[in-house]
């Protein structure tokens, strides 16, 4: 009896899209889990450190003093979503976010004290560390979905004026009209390929950049970006996700040589 091979088809987009998804909830419940976690670890110390030095005598105030630490980077964190949505940088919130985070870090490990073994300091630093990444790691994943977005692009279209002529009717001259000559045979015409639909509206600003016959580098789409109005964005932006979804569609164009010039 002859083998008989049977083959398991590979799976399709929308099974890939379900894994993807799931995947991406797990993990952000995982993360939440541990900033939630590390930021309780962090802020109780913090007021450890606070009733030591100067609240011991006022629970209320000690208990609220962690948060001008802690509650900064995690304001600062928001900030930096917020101007990924409107696909822009704000350099303040990374400031904010900066001084929180290092603020809560150090005194976390001051209030340790002197003269204390080395594996002191590092639990005490661990908490605000773990808090600052998993909190971060899951601001991450809400910006790569921003980036996704397509952002719609104001239409710059004028309305020509209408312009009304006034035509004089003339009257007709009799004409022979010769007999139609013989129809040709009807030659099929080739059909005009769909325009590409891109996820990402802002391809159709960089795709022209591939019709001089080269590659365009991440420095002129980023100037091509800015003059169409879509603000500054991310270099990684750009390349993974805009120059990507291009060469997604037209293959062929990853092929092209790197433009010669500003490519970075």
């Amino acid at each position: 009896m002859a083998d008989q091979h049977f083959s398991v088809p590979p799976p399709g987009p929308g099974t890939h899209r379900t894994t993807s998804i799931g995947l991406a909830i797990a993990a952000a419940v995982i993360i939440t889990g541990i900033t939630g976690i590390a930021f309780w670890l962090s802020y109780h110390h913090l007021h450890d450190v606070a009733a030591a030095h100067g609240l011991g005598g006022d629970p209320a105030r000690a208990w609220a003093w962690p948060a001008v630490l802690d509650l900064f980077y995690l304001a600062g964190e928001l900030l930096i979503l917020r101007a990924s949505w409107l696909r822009t940088v704000d350099y303040w919130a990374i400031a904010l976010t900066a001084l929180g985070a290092a603020g809560s870090i150090g005194l976390n490990v001051a209030g340790v004290g002197s003269g204390a073994e080395p594996l002191e300091y590092i639990v005490a630093a661990v908490p605000p560390v773990a808090a600052l990444l998993a909190f971060g790691a899951l601001m991450q994943q809400v910006h790569r979905w921003f980036d996704r977005t397509p952002v719609a692009t104001p239409s710059t279209s004028v309305d020509a004026p209408v312009v009304e002529r006034v035509v004089t009717p003339v009257e007709p001259l009799p004409a022979v009209v010769p007999p139609p000559p013989a129809e040709p045979p009807a030659i099929e015409q080739p059909t005009a390929s769909a325009p590409i639909r891109y996820r990402d509206a802002r391809c159709t600003t960089i795709r022209p950049l591939y019709d001089g016959g080269a590659r365009p580098g991440t420095a002129a789409m980023r100037d091509a970006l800015i003059a169409a109005g879509h603000g500054r964005v991310g270099d990684s932006t750009i390349r993974g996700t805009i120059r990507a979804e291009i060469e997604e569609h037209e293959p062929h164009l990853a092929a092209l040589p790197s433009a010669v010039g500003r490519t970075a």
